[in-house]
């Protein structure tokens, strides 16, 4: 279907959805075409391609609300998958938050072209995805004898959907996204460590198609011979791979939904300092080929540049509608697009050589969060620093706290943030964070 189809299914949709007892109803239909081939050591042990079309209805009946979904996109079995949707809508408990957004809150269409999409994408042929593959695993393979597993993939998606309601809202998106991969695993005395690489982007020619073997290879064999040091408190850097799991609770406690479950550390916290003057978030949905970028979330929200943690003082939080009712907090969006971070002067080689002893974070291994308190504890990988260098990796150790002290002690922001994502974190620098090991 194209975009005037989905248009035209949805409208009659929702229209035999208000004929039929419904008070309201939004209707959004998704399709989208995706690819995948893997290699391990030269044999291909992956290749699929999917198209799927799926509509989702969420209907609101006599104060009750549902929401269901379907793959069959048939006329006549739409109009009797909707018909059995507010039969069983008449079962449920009735919740008087439950209805569609104002009308004043939808967005209102005139934004300019994002540019995420890469329709070109759909043309390239199998053979030339599976040489890809195959130049990133030949970047390592046999390149060191102590390699036991060598397995590289490319992948691609297509997506694009409809989204309208009963009480006025029509929009439709496009994305497209292209990634590659390494990973590899070695055999060691002291066991087999594994490490990777990946580069992804919304466009196929802007993706980085080199030294992604080579890379995974250099990050696996630095693992080799880990020691564990003592307990104590050290400063840690994290990179900008993996900053985003430690940041991870905090976006959680910012949602709607954590704060009216009281499942959220950072609940009445609006307008308070939760962080060091160092950390400066922004959400922004309009950035020009943003993996993130957006001009409309799920509900049909317009969707605008605003601050989450501003100088540490936190300034906004994610509610959608329906919380937003519940809390009795204006809605700003359930969902989250392109996090922007206030970048710092130096990237993470900078911040490694002004250390004079402390603990680089390349991978976290398991662990929690409490949502409620922000207390913590989980298990990492990396390297011990010392003068400026690393010395050797270190495994088994974990790092304990609280949320929201380790933010108060965030030292330092890198300049450094991966491009092809939408949460744009740099490498960042946190002092006095307890690390436990013998």
């Amino acid at each position: 279907m194209n975009t005037q189809e989905k248009y035209n299914l949805a409208e009659q949709v929702i229209a035999h959805a208000l004929k039929n007892g419904a008070q309201q109803a939004s209707v959004s239909i998704y399709e989208s075409r995706s690819s995948e081939i893997e290699i391990r050591d030269q044999q291909i042990d992956k290749l699929s391609e999917s198209n799927r079309n799926n509509m989702t209805i969420n209907l609101y009946v006599d104060k009750k609300y549902s929401s269901h979904s379907t793959n069959r996109m048939k006329k006549d079995e739409l109009m009797k998958f909707v018909d059995e949707g507010i039969a069983a809508t008449r079962y449920l408990a009735e919740d008087e938050y439950r209805m569609l957004p104002g009308p004043e809150l939808y967005y209102k269409g005139g934004g300019s072209d994002l540019n995420v999409i890469d329709s070109s994408i759909a043309s390239i042929e199998t053979p030339v995805k599976i040489d890809l593959a195959k130049a990133v695993l030949n970047e390592a393979f046999k390149k060191d004898g102590r390699i036991i597993s060598v397995t590289s993939s490319y992948s691609d998606s297509l997506s694009n959907s409809v989204l309208v309601t009963s009480n006025g809202f029509k929009g439709d998106s496009a994305r497209s996204n292209v990634d590659l991969y390494a990973e590899i695993s070695v055999k060691t005395d002291k066991g087999r460590p594994s490490d990777y690489w990946y580069e992804s982007a919304l466009f196929f020619d802007k993706l980085k198609k080199t030294d992604i073997g080579k890379k995974a290879l250099e990050r696996t064999l630095k693992k080799i011979g880990p020691t564990k040091i003592s307990s104590g408190k050290y400063p840690m850097i994290m990179e900008n791979r993996v900053a985003a799991n430690l940041l991870s609770p905090v976006f959680s406690a910012l949602q709607g939904y954590s704060l009216y479950q009281k499942q959220s550390f950072l609940a009445g916290k609006k307008d308070q300092p939760v962080a060091s003057k160092v950390l400066t978030i922004f959400d922004d949905p309009a950035i020009p080929s943003g993996p993130g970028s957006r001009y409309f979330d799920g509900e049909g929200l317009a969707l605008a540049k605003r601050p989450i943690i501003e100088e540490g003082v936190l300034r906004s939080y994610y509610i959608d509608t329906y919380y937003g009712r519940k809390l009795g907090m204006d809605p700003t969006s359930g969902s989250i697009t392109n996090v922007v971070f206030r970048l710092g002067d130096r990237d993470m080689d900078g911040m490694i050589k002004s250390l004079k002893k402390g603990i680089l974070v390349t991978g976290f291994n398991g662990g929690n969060c409490n949502g409620s308190t922000g207390d913590f504890s989980y298990g990492i990988e990396g390297y011990l620093v010392e003068n400026g260098a690393i010395i050797h990796p270190v495994n088994e150790m974990n790092i304990t706290g609280n949320m929201t002290q380790i933010w108060m002690n965030l030292a330092e922001a890198g300049n450094d943030i991966i491009e092809g994502s939408s949460f744009r974190v740099p490498s960042l620098m946190i002092d006095n964070v307890d690390f436990s090991g013998i």
